[in-house]
């Protein structure tokens, strides 16, 4: 069981890193902050799954304290969205105006 916990464990650090990745090469905000969110949706399951691992259930409360900071991330940024202070720019939004 362990082992299927560690290779669980190394396929969510392998999403973590795609998302890395899509944070850094864009193309829109909005793409960037999805991304972010899956850094806080897949850091907590990697918590959990490590706090099994290691038997460390202090991991889990670390879970749910990113789990709240994701969810204030998230809503931080749709404020500045729905107020119009940002700008929520694709590739796509261009040619629809022609």
């Amino acid at each position: 069981m362990t082992a299927l916990l560690e290779l669980v464990a190394v396929l969510l650090f392998a999403t973590l890193a795609a998302g890395l990745l899509r944070v850094w090469r864009g193309p829109g905000i909005a793409d960037r902050m999805l991304a972010a969110q899956l850094f806080g949706t897949t850091g907590v399951a990697l918590l959990l799954v490590l706090a099994e691992v290691q038997a460390a259930p202090a991991l889990r409360d670390v879970a749910l304290v990113l789990a709240l900071l994701a969810l204030l991330a998230v809503l931080a940024f749709v404020a500045r969205v729905w107020r119009g202070t940002g700008s929520v720019d694709t590739e796509d939004a261009s040619d629809d105006r022609d």
